[in-house]
């Protein structure tokens, strides 16, 4: 997916592939990425499986506001973000983090604060 925007690739890019509403794939075409374009890939868990990204911005979420944000039907996610903080350690995989546990206030944190 995102090899066509890396060195030797196409430039282009899929603007989606999950439809969310439907619960579904996306039938779209590939893109070109206009000079200069950065394309955002949002998602959760996906540092620490060997995805090539150029920067990488983690939203970080301490463990009682997750449980406190989180509506009640989600919360069996819970344990994941939790095994994924402990075994992956995302902050110190990123290369910019953002403490959103107060999402109207969200901070960002200086490199090296979280050694």
């Amino acid at each position: 997916m995102l090899a066509p925007l890396g060195p030797g690739g196409a430039g282009t890019y899929l603007p989606a592939l999950w439809d969310t509403v439907r619960d579904r794939a996306v039938r779209d075409r590939p893109r070109p990425m206009p000079p200069r374009g950065v394309l955002l890939v949002p998602g959760a868990l996906l540092q620490g499986v060997g995805l090539d990204f150029d920067l990488v911005v983690h939203l970080r979420m301490a463990t009682a506001a997750r449980r406190r944000l989180t509506p009640p039907e989600q919360a069996w996610e819970l344990p994941a973000f939790d095994r994924y903080d402990d075994e992956v350690d995302p902050v110190a995989l990123a290369d910019a983090v953002v403490l959103a546990d107060h999402p109207d206030r969200p901070a960002l944190v200086l490199q090296g604060c979280f050694s």
